[in-house]
């Protein structure tokens, strides 16, 4: 320490300085001697500064409170004082301490203690509280029920290393929870799994580390996460998260893959037209090990735990692991999010998902054409994705497994929108992309139960999903409100352009991808109905965005002609510019959703026949496409009529009307409809050339008859009757 001679002259009780009266407290008096403990000579300067100052503070008493000052009055009570008569030395007033009652003061100590903290670290887990509880559930029979906290604990950290067991060791990975940046000691509470008992042949890197364990973060954590970690995230104007994908903006349905073996080989549709790609187990192990030995390299990995299917007796319980906080929040939006209560008794999950994107498979195995896999292995509920970071894969593997997993218990999975009146009549909406699937089942006249996957079981209809995952290329707050003012906060805005500057988001920007996406949790939406269920479907419409112009507005269809449509899954997409195509293409997609389905899309077809009958469904077919000649010469239907056909569905209205039958598809359609003109619902009244409307309704019929050979050998139902039904449904000529 520095010797200061000056300092050992200051008096240890409180003195007046003579030239205004104050007695200077301890307080002061502690503050110069840190100032002489962390200063050098210069200190001699401040503490003449500093008594000068406090001078002048006095000099300024009446107009500028002393609360603001390291000052209070020796002995004087409440601290309070006053200029009373008389005067001191140097002609300055003389002042007075009083004691007044509590509730007068006007002078008084604000000075707090100190905070209960030595370090900054300290401090600042002192700004966080805890927030979920950790009390045992009454009355339920989870695998973590009436367990101590710490047991709890360490049974969730168990179960999390055993989904990240390796197959060729004997244990699964040291894990502890929390992000390793914070880490400040060895964890209290880890867990290693002795999951499997081959023989050790050597030891990895990674059975020397831990596995830092993020667990089902909240959106504000993994906002800190993607911002601090993850290149090519940033917080946009509206307060959602901008985030990139990678080389793949959507899916690689080429890449996909289903594990063929006992438990699959019968069950699952094979062959032409089928979207299921076979592998053989041994090359899914392969690439789940790839998966697990990456994930296991890392310093931390997220892992979500939350459910599939709003209706409690069939909800699914599902684990995403990964390794970026961009899927971490995406699947936080799209999957049902539990409760803490039902966090703490969560249990093993049902399904688990290895999402290791950001690393290649290997080229050279057996099955492989890229390197990127999305594989599904359904007797070990497992699946695995390699380079790919594109999040839509995540979503629709589950729903893929949703397709497999819920017909066996008598449930069809669908792929639609669903909404439902304010008298509990629900609608089911069927359509492939630019259909109007979106913005005709978005209505503010009826609740949302959901926009995209659904399941229709015996206790109604339910919401798959947990959120929703809207398209957001030419967005816009007048055509898409309810989408617009749903992207904020906790939202995942996927490979958008936005101005670098104020962040505003450009949704006419293609320079990334035209496939740009936003994911949102359900409740964003004003209108949802939460929970997200509904009792049994009274409507069910198919949609066609028709750009051949043949198909009429609105038709009524029968059992079999709805079987027949549901299997087709026709729309019409017009090719761009750039080929120079100018002729509309037909696209069939069996089931509106032939890329996610397992099983043969007859048996999808046979339960909803089984269904709408049993509750008295009714199947509608709405043209939302072209009037007046294909596309390129006739024009698209306006969205205010198609809405007011949709209208007269819900309210029953359509069912009253009087209706005639087309050529060819045999379609029943209404005569009339209010808000309707009524020469567009017989579309023949609308074409010029009525030859040419003839051709063209020959050549949709034609397109329609070869796609369905594909489903001509397999029998629908018991006796193959309504087989029969189905076929004779389609279009004659």
């Amino acid at each position: 320490m520095v010797n200061k001679p000056w300092l050992n002259s200051l008096p240890t009780e409180p003195f007046k300085y003579p030239t205004s009266g104050a007695f200077i407290s301890h307080q002061l008096l502690s503050f110069l001697y840190l100032l002489q403990l962390h200063f050098d000579d210069r200190a001699h300067r401040l503490f003449f500064f500093d008594f000068s100052l406090v001078q002048f503070l006095f000099f300024l008493r009446p107009f500028v409170s002393p609360s603001h000052y390291l000052i209070e009055m020796a002995k004087s009570g409440s601290g309070e004082f006053s200029f009373g008569n008389g005067t001191a030395r140097n002609g300055l007033p003389k002042i007075h301490t009083t004691s007044q009652r509590k509730q007068s003061e006007i002078c008084h100590d604000d000075s707090t203690p100190p905070v209960r903290a030595q370090t900054i670290d300290e401090l600042h887990s002192l700004q966080k509280k805890r927030s979920t509880p950790t009390t045992p559930i009454q009355g339920t029979q989870g695998a973590f029920t009436s367990l101590s906290e710490e047991e709890r604990y360490k049974q969730q950290l168990q179960s999390i290393s055993a989904s990240l067991a390796s197959l060729t060791r004997e244990t699964g990975p040291k894990v502890v929870k929390g992000d390793p940046a914070r880490k400040a000691e060895t964890p209290k509470h880890s867990a290693v799994v002795h999951h499997y008992f081959t023989p050790t042949i050597s030891v990895s890197d990674s059975s020397l580390k831990f596995t830092h364990i993020l667990y089902n973060l909240s959106p504000a954590e993994l906002y800190e996460q993607a911002i601090k970690y993850e290149q090519g995230s940033f917080i946009t104007s509206s307060g959602a998260l901008a985030t990139l994908s990678g080389a793949k903006t959507g899916r690689s349905p080429r890449d996909k893959r289903v594990v063929r073996d006992e438990t699959t080989e019968d069950d699952l549709w094979w062959g032409k037209g089928s979207p299921n790609i076979e592998m053989d187990e041994h090359t899914f192990l392969v690439n789940r090990e790839r998966a697990v030995d990456y994930l296991n390299s890392l310093d931390k990995v997220f892992v979500n735990d939350q459910f599939l299917n709003w209706d409690p007796q069939n909800r699914i319980k599902v684990r995403i692991v990964s390794a970026r906080a961009y899927h971490s929040l995406f699947m936080h939006n799209m999957c049902i999010r539990p409760t803490p209560e039902e966090l703490e008794n969560f249990g093993t999950p049902d399904f688990t998902i290895y999402n290791a994107g950001q690393f290649p498979c290997n080229r050279y195995t057996h099955y492989m054409t890229s390197s990127t896999s999305i594989d599904l292995n359904l007797a070990r509920r497992e699946m695995v994705i390699l380079g790919t970071q594109y999040a839509g894969e995540m979503k629709k593997g589950l729903f893929s497994v949703m397709h497999y997993l819920m017909p066996k218990r008598q449930i069809l999975s669908l792929h639609s929108g669903c909404n439902m009146g304010k008298d509990g009549d629900v609608a089911l909406f069927f359509g492939l992309s630019g259909t109007g699937k979106t913005t005709l089942s978005t209505d503010h006249n009826r609740y949302l139960i959901g926009d995209d996957e659904h399941c229709w079981s015996e206790n109604g209809v339910s919401n798959i999903e947990g959120g929703c995952y809207a398209k957001c290329i030419d967005l816009s707050r007048e055509k898409e409100p309810d989408i617009w003012n749903a992207i904020k906060f906790g939202t995942v805005l996927e490979n958008v352009v936005f101005d670098e500057h104020n962040r505003e988001v450009d949704y006419t920007e293609k320079s990334v991808t035209e496939n740009t996406r936003a994911a949102y949790p359900i409740e964003y939406i004003p209108n949802a109905k939460i929970p997200c269920v509904g009792p049994h479907p009274k409507n069910v419409i198919l949609l066609a965005c028709d750009a051949f112009g043949v198909l009429p507005p609105v038709s009524k269809l029968s059992l079999a002609q709805t079987m027949y449509h549901f299997i087709s899954g026709y729309t019409a997409l017009v090719a761009g510019t750039e080929d120079g195509i100018k002729e509309p293409t037909a696209t069939f997609s069996a089931c509106f959703g032939a890329a996610f389905i397992m099983l043969h899309p007859t048996k999808y077809a046979a339960m909803l026949a089984e269904k709408m009958q049993k509750h008295g469904a009714t199947g509608w077919l709405v043209n939302t496409g072209w009037s007046g000649g294909s596309y390129g010469s006739g024009r698209r239907i306006k969205l205010p009529y198609t809405r007011k056909i949709i209208d007269a569905i819900h309210s029953g209205i359509l069912l009253k009307a009087n209706y005639k039958k087309t050529e060819v598809f045999g379609l029943e359609i209404p005569t009339e409809i209010e808000g309707v003109p009524s020469e567009i619902l017989d579309p023949i009244n609308t074409w010029a050339d009525k030859k040419a409307y003839k051709d063209t309704l020959l050549k949709l019929g034609g397109l329609f008859k070869i796609n369905f050979e594909t489903f001509t050998n397999y029998k629908i139902g018991k006796d193959g009757k309504l087989t029969e039904e189905i076929l004779a449904a389609g279009p004659n000529f």
